[in-house]
């Protein structure tokens, strides 16, 4: 016993020697423009839409009287096409003066009056990906000091037109840049997904040091199949990635889609259900002045986000794919808590899936199931009861699944008020 002092020591010491922010104890949560914006710059012919102040403000009006904010969805982050094709005389990054005539501290101040946080894209090269000044070696501390006089709160760092050195260079730079400025600024490092995501390229061990979060592949497109292909990737490679995440760096899947052309009403259930057991960022791209009811209620779902924001911080895992084309991914909560989730990768009609909590390897002892969608709740499970649930194509049934309470706490039933809430 006389150890545990010292390995908590230790724990804490290399803990500070990181990415020394406090941030993102839980996956980060919020609003970015890329999926569904893009590089859209003609301001003329589509003003709503382009890359600009106004489009910001206006996410960020919706985040703060929609009801996102109370959920946590409390970023505002620009991604790519925000700057000048210039530089200031000073050799600063500036934005573009027709789309943003008030500047980013402007904005970032109309977002923080609102509660909100303002997130900001830069790139690792000579260029960014759509063209614009990159942040070569030589103007790291440059902009991390601009980033921080703006009053932005974080930093998406791409690594378009740079090589490998750089990249091993630049972006532990960042990261050390970051903090000198003095102002907490949450760093996302694409450096894995330029490495192809896994190790000996990359390492892992350095980046959940230096980084709150990083994109390991591909980008996100508007469709289902590249849902999929993400998923399978991550759940693929599980036994690399899913011991790095965990409070203040987090494998980072890309955005939420959800609300956009692509999913249906059961795929978009699916995306947030599989993102939640990925402790993944919960970063929407969507347009949210003209969202249906439907996706804003997955998106505003309570027990989806109280699971993937579990201060526990550990990745789920895909447990089983059947051949009946059906998967079972879990994740450990909080309280012996977990979350279930199965996954229908059919196409013809509902599945019905039996199993029972035993052979998805649950101990002896009494259960309680909370359908996430639906709000039912089933009671009196064995781990060696047989259940059946039925599963639309494409589609999930996600369960919030937790040991019975012997009436300690009558007050709340046996519950876990801040999933059921």
């Amino acid at each position: 016993m006389k150890l545990l002092p010292v390995i908590f020591l230790l724990a804490l010491t290399s803990a500070t020697s990181a990415l020394d922010n406090g941030l993102m104890r839980t996956p980060p949560m919020g609003w970015m423009s890329w999926e569904r914006f893009r590089c859209n710059i003609d301001c003329e012919n589509d003003p709503k839409n382009c890359i600009s102040e106004n489009l910001f403000r206006d996410m960020a009006d919706r985040l703060a009287e929609d009801g996102w904010k109370e959920m946590g969805y409390d970023h505002v982050m620009i991604d790519d096409c925000w700057s000048s094709m210039l530089r200031d005389k000073d050799g600063r990054l500036q934005p573009d003066p027709q789309r943003f005539p008030g500047g980013i501290a402007k904005l970032a101040r109309y977002l923080h009056d609102r509660g909100l946080k303002l997130g900001i894209y830069g790139d690792l090269g000579t260029h960014t990906c759509g063209g614009y000044p990159g942040t070569t070696l030589d103007k790291i501390d440059t902009d991390a000091q601009t980033f921080a006089s703006w009053g932005v709160d974080f930093l998406k760092l791409d690594g378009c037109y740079s090589n490998e050195e750089e990249q091993q260079k630049g972006y532990p730079l960042m990261s050390k840049a970051l903090n000198a400025t003095g102002r907490p600024i949450g760093y996302s490092c694409s450096w894995p997904a330029y490495r192809g995501g896994l190790p000996p390229s990359v390492n892992y061990t350095l980046l959940g040091e230096i980084c709150n979060l990083w994109r390991n592949y591909d980008d996100i497109q508007d469709s289902w199949d590249s849902v999929q292909d993400i998923t399978d990737w991550f759940f693929d490679n599980q036994e690399i990635l899913q011991p790095e995440a965990g409070p203040g760096r987090w494998n980072d899947p890309d955005m939420l889609i959800i609300g956009n052309f692509g999913l249906s009403v059961d795929q978009s259930r699916s995306q947030m259900a599989l993102w939640a057991i990925m402790a993944a960022p919960l970063i929407m791209s969507n347009n949210l002045r003209t969202l249906s009811s439907e996706a804003r209620a997955i998106l505003q779902n309570g027990a989806a986000i109280a699971i993937n924001q579990d201060p526990m911080g550990v990745q789920g895992r895909r447990l089983l794919q059947e051949r009946s084309h059906i998967e079972v991914y879990w994740r450990p909560l909080s309280q012996s808590a977990s979350a279930l989730v199965f996954l229908s990768r059919r196409q013809d009609m509902p599945y019905r899936y039996h199993t029972s909590l035993a052979k998805l390897n649950y101990t002896a002892g009494s259960y309680e199931a909370y359908d996430v969608f639906t709000g039912k709740t089933l009671s009196g499970l064995s781990a060696t009861t047989e259940f059946t649930v039925s599963i639309n194509p494409s589609g999930v049934v996600m369960w919030y699944v937790y040991p019975k309470m012997h009436h300690e706490h009558p007050q709340d039933d046996g519950r876990y008020p801040y999933v059921l809430g």
